[in-house]
């Protein structure tokens, strides 16, 4: 089911416990950090998932959804558009209960099948801005930082 309403994000965050985030940078710059940081110091268990780290966050990060072994609640997506119908395909098969597509991704094909698969999808929203925003959290300064961007820093 395509989630689109506060009470069903509300519901949804709050009964989530498990985040695999795909795509979870080492950088604290990056929005996927700042996220997942976010969540993880507001009682939420990350579970980073990207290639190029062996931890971040405390946590032991994955290569692959697939080598994740434990339930997972929420798969919380950093990565281009075109990639997420695999990576609804993964989260079906490992049996999460969302398929969350970050703010300024959306991929239909891959909503739609997630969404007939019986998981709950979340389309171009930030799981922390929805976090704050539900649950008291957010803040003028948690916006409007101007650190976080999802352009790369030039050195």
């Amino acid at each position: 089911m395509i989630i689109d309403d506060v009470a069903s994000l509300r519901r949804l965050l709050k009964n989530s416990h498990t985040i695999a985030v795909v795509g979870l940078s080492a950088n604290w710059w990056r929005p996927s950090y700042f996220a997942a940081k976010y969540m993880q110091e507001h009682g939420y268990r990350i579970i980073p998932v990207n290639p190029m780290y062996t931890e971040m966050l405390g946590e032991k990060c994955y290569a692959s959804l697939a080598d994740i072994r434990e339930k997972i609640d929420i798969v919380d997506c950093f990565r281009k558009a075109e990639e997420m119908p695999a990576l609804a395909e993964q989260a079906i098969a490992m049996g999460a209960g969302c398929f969350w597509m970050q703010l300024g991704v959306a991929n239909a094909a891959a909503a739609d099948l997630a969404s007939q698969a019986g998981l709950d999808v979340v389309v171009d929203r930030c799981v922390k801005i929805e976090h704050g925003r539900l649950f008291g959290g957010l803040n003028f300064a948690g916006v409007n930082t101007k650190i976080i961007s999802a352009k790369r820093p030039v050195f």
